[in-house]
């Protein structure tokens, strides 16, 4: 498996009308929209920075896993996402390793990528996400 870069960092927060403002009123940087994913019941919202992003994460649903997250830790990093080439290779290269995998087989994520997630038990303590654009 080859990892070509950070794809992006995910933040959970409560709002991102509100949430935003760091990003862009302090940092400066670009805001570059929204996206909802129904399946995850989660809205995104990227800002580029160099050739990653910062990737904000807001619940639609009570019973989603951002607003778990966030009633659990609170808002924060919620996981790093790494891009990968082949990201079924890599998922069949870290399953015959022995890493947990939280999905089996890639799924839509936001911004038109498929996406997989591997199980925190696994990596030391960090959600981490797999992804090919």
């Amino acid at each position: 498996m080859k990892v070509l870069k950070i794809d992006h960092l995910g933040i959970a927060v409560k709002s991102i009308r509100e949430g935003k403002n760091f990003w862009t009123d302090v940092l400066g940087l670009e805001f570059a929209g929204t996206e909802t994913v129904e399946a995850q019941k989660v809205t995104t919202a990227f800002f580029p920075i160099g050739e990653s992003e910062i990737e904000l994460l807001e619940s639609t649903s009570p019973d989603g896993p951002i607003a778990k997250y966030l009633e659990k830790k609170g808002a924060g990093i919620q996981h790093i996402a790494f891009r990968v080439g082949d990201l079924e290779a890599a998922l069949r290269e870290l399953k015959e390793k022995g890493i947990r995998l939280i999905d089996e087989k890639p799924r839509h994520g936001a911004g038109g990528a498929r996406i997989a997630f591997l199980h925190p038990k696994s990596t030391g303590g960090v959600l981490v996400e797999l992804c090919e654009r």
